[in-house]
């Protein structure tokens, strides 16, 4: 009995732009066209970190986050430029848009990048020839490059862009890969960051074809379930669907930056948390929505990173509630040593139009609760002059400029709202 629907292979493309920031600021700007070009947070400090890099650059050993000083020390002709949110976002939004001329079936991952279901398309038009014809339209259209992976489902898709740029076009089978994917380096699979990377390592694991045949009780060992699902995914198997709706699905909102230079300084450090927090509350703004539960994340000088949370009595969503609940964490969980990366996160969260204004007597008793870290909050008025969690200023104008790791879950809601 032959179950069409079960049998039916799908086709997916994973669309991946090439150096995207880079090469927008040279659609807009030709001249720049075969220059090495570098998109950083602040160009004219030395304490500047390059976001990305168009190839020419790359081709001289720059790197994301490296500092500019060390970028232009390897390249001494690069271009270094502030980012343009603005002008990101408009070209992300014009690129979903072919996407969606294609077919309803798009999943977005970042800015720069997502999936397209082309199954039923592919059915009137060889995958291969339809690719390239949205690529064509891509550089035609936005003059920007692109990679697309053809694959069956969505980790092989993925693992295909990667496999040949700027430009490049790549189908990977599943009967490819012993030839194609095997060979490759465990680190370098989608989903195995340096940590799992490492323990694979360990146990003699190198190669994504060693993965794929390691005895599967023995991967469960050291990585729990994911061993088994890192296993599937090696031997091709994800059976994930393309789903235009997973972009309204978020459990946490988050921001983390990293410090120019390692520090113990307080108001090098609370200034950071300011603006973070202030980052944070925009962003529950933009969602509508409020949280339950705010997380710390400290990366230390040595590179060892910590994650404190609290559970809360009470949703939050402004930043100085937020700001006074992480210097309660703060303060229980950092060990004076430099901090190279500061990260806040607020979790558990509800649309804020579902939840009730809380009782009177809850807020009273949660203002006590919370009179020591006023207290404390007070101490460090009186030592810098200024309160660092009250009164958080919009920063738009300065964070427009700043890139930092909420940007590339942000244009979702442009995205949304345009669906």
């Amino acid at each position: 009995m032959n179950n069409g629907a079960e049998k039916q292979r799908r086709i997916i493309f994973h669309v991946d732009m090439n150096s995207f920031y880079a090469s927008v600021e040279m659609a807009y700007d030709p001249s720049l066209k075969g220059k090495p070009l570098a998109i950083a947070g602040n160009p004219e400090e030395r304490k500047g970190i390059v976001v990305t890099s168009s190839y020419e650059a790359r081709a001289k050993g720059v790197k994301t986050t490296m500092n500019v000083w060390q970028a232009k020390k390897l390249c001494p002709d690069l271009l270094v430029m502030r980012p343009n949110f603005s002008r990101y976002r408009a070209a992300s939004k014009a690129l979903f848009k072919i996407f969606s001329e294609y077919t309803t079936l798009v999943q977005p991952v970042s800015i720069d990048e997502g999936f397209m279901d082309v199954t039923e398309i592919a059915k009137d038009v060889h995958a291969v020839d339809l690719a390239q014809e949205i690529q064509q339209r891509i550089l035609r259209e936005l003059d920007l490059p692109s990679s697309i992976g053809i694959a069956p489902n969505k980790f092989l898709a993925k693992m295909a862009s990667n496999m040949k740029k700027p430009l490049g076009l790549t189908v990977l089978r599943k009967r490819e890969l012993p030839t194609k994917l095997w060979p490759m380096p465990v680190g370098e699979m989608y989903g195995v960051g340096e940590k799992t990377a490492t323990k694979l390592n360990k146990a003699g694991i190198y190669t994504i074809g060693d993965l794929a045949k390691k005895d599967v009780y023995h991967l469960k060992q050291f990585l729990g379930i994911n061993g088994e699902r890192l296993q599937n995914r090696a031997n091709g198997v994800d059976n994930r669907p393309i789903d235009p709706n997973a972009i309204y699905a978020f459990k946490s909102i988050g921001n983390s930056k990293t410090l120019p230079f390692d520090t113990t300084d307080d108001e090098e450090i609370y200034t950071l948390l300011k603006e973070l927090a202030n980052k944070v509350e925009q962003r529950m703004k933009r969602k509508k929505t409020v949280g339950k539960s705010v997380q710390l994340t400290i990366r230390y000088h040595d590179r060892r990173t910590i994650t404190r949370s609290k559970k809360l009595r009470y949703y939050v969503h402004r930043a100085k509630d937020i700001l006074t609940e992480i210097y309660d964490l703060l303060q229980k969980h950092w060990n004076m040593e430099p901090i190279r990366l500061l990260g806040i996160t607020v979790a558990d969260l509800e649309e804020g139009q579902q939840i009730a204004k809380q009782l009177d007597l809850f807020t009273y008793q949660n203002e006590a609760e919370k009179e020591k870290l006023y207290e404390a909050i007070d101490h460090l008025t009186s030592k810098y002059g200024e309160n660092p969690f009250i009164h958080v200023e919009d920063m738009d104008s300065v964070n427009a400029q700043q890139p930092t790791t909420s940007f590339q879950k942000d244009f979702l809601d442009d995205y949304k709202n345009d669906r």
